[in-house]
């Protein structure tokens, strides 16, 4: 009985053994091992694909500096299939990338870094050498993925929220700070790209800023195929103002006076602060505006791009708002109204415009103009500058002419 339960078992082995021979037989070669990204001390950055049959590869890639805009820049096919291409140097940083193989969008496969936009994913790689937004040995704060749901917008929404480093284990109270994504971004793009967690964690360890509550909203309130009807006036301001404040003011431990309250967006999201801001006059103690104006309102352009009409004209956009514009309560409240954009954006004459016009009606605007264009590089630098002055005494007037 024992030479026949051992003959049944070397027999079962050899028929694993041979349907394994057969199975590695008939599977496929096996590529070469890829590595990507790869970013070198000297902050170049190589990035790999493995796509034999491909015909052309290319990168997409906007904000990574030499890359051009629109069909990208080309990568070499090597002989073992794996195409490859190095950029740089480049500036410390995040950056947002993706391949197009054949004319077919793709994000690396071998990257598991990933940054969202509105109605795309990208690969994510960081480049090291910031003292502002580096990942440091400093206490760290945590950002939240959170859904709620918009009775104003009647669907469901998400927003990512950051709660400062022993938020979890105080009872205290802190101020908050709303924080606006551009157009074609995400409420995700903020804490990813554009490193906000990193950059709060950072001042908040050299107690350059206040440790705060930062709210990082999502913008679009239309998703491509999923279409959302709300009840007049600006969809995202009515979303905001009764869903976005009530859901932080209700779920986090959060000051709800005007003093502790700040807003600031970049871009579209900076228009939006504005629209917020001149809405709700009593509410903000802190304005900013990254790389924006009155979009709508001014003609778009600048040394960065060609001039585009207004949709509607400075005069109409005083006239609605001219309870907002003529209060003294609002100018009086408001410690910090703060402007910055690059040199070379297309949005620089909509902003000097738009600081113009409040200058006109009694407001002190503080603008900084500084060099770039209307990229992350230069939003990450407007945030870094603008959060170690909120929430802070009188004294701290000399913290207003941080320039970016």
């Amino acid at each position: 009985m024992a030479r026949i339960k051992w003959f049944t078992a070397v027999s079962s082995l050899f028929v694993i053994v041979c349907v394994a021979a057969s199975a590695a037989a008939q599977a496929p070669p096996q590529g070469p091992q890829v590595v990507s990204p790869d970013v070198t001390a000297d902050r170049h950055i190589v990035l790999r694909v493995l796509a034999p049959q491909a015909q052309a590869v290319r990168l997409n890639a906007s904000d990574i500096p030499g890359v051009p805009f629109g069909p990208g820049a080309a990568l070499t096919k090597g002989q073992n299939g794996v195409w490859e291409m190095t950029v740089g140097p480049v500036p410390a940083g995040a950056y947002r990338y993706s391949f197009v193989i054949d004319g077919v969008a793709t994000i690396d496969p071998r990257n598991p870094s990933t940054s969202e936009s509105n109605n795309n994913s990208w690969s994510l790689v960081y480049v090291p050498g910031s003292d502002a937004f580096d990942t440091r040995n400093v206490p760290h704060g945590s950002v939240a993925e959170v859904n709620y749901y918009s009775t104003a917008l009647k669907a469901f929404r998400r927003m990512h929220v950051y709660t400062p480093p022993g938020y979890e284990t105080s009872s205290k109270k802190y101020p908050v700070f709303y924080l606006l994504h551009g157009a074609g971004d995400s409420d995700d793009s903020w804490s990813t790209v554009g490193r906000a967690g990193f950059i709060l964690d950072n001042l908040i360890a050299s107690k350059t800023a206040k440790p705060m509550v930062v709210v990082m909203p999502a913008g679009h309130t239309r998703a491509p195929g999923n279409p959302i009807t709300s009840a007049p006036g600006d969809p995202f301001v009515n979303d905001f103002v009764s869903d976005v404040m009530p859901y932080v003011q209700n779920n986090y431990r959060v000051q709800t006076d005007r003093a502790n309250t700040a807003i600031a967006g970049l871009s579209m999201g900076g228009s939006q602060t504005l629209n917020i801001a001149m809405a709700n006059p009593d509410r903000f103690a802190y304005v900013g505006v990254y790389s924006s104006g009155l979009l709508g309102v001014f003609p778009v352009g600048g040394r960065g791009g060609a001039a585009a009409p207004s949709a509607s004209g400075p005069g109409e956009w005083e006239t609605r708002n001219a309870a907002a514009l003529n209060s003294t309560s609002m100018k009086k409240g408001l410690k910090l109204f703060w402007f910055s954009t690059g040199k070379d954006d297309f949005l620089l004459n909509n902003t000097v415009a738009t600081v113009e016009l409040f200058k006109k009606h009694g407001f002190t605007p503080v603008y900084k103009e500084s060099a770039g264009g209307h990229t992350w590089l230069n939003w990450r630098d407007y945030l870094n500058a603008f959060a170690p002055q909120l929430f802070q005494p009188p004294s701290s007037e000399a913290l207003r002419r941080v320039t970016p």
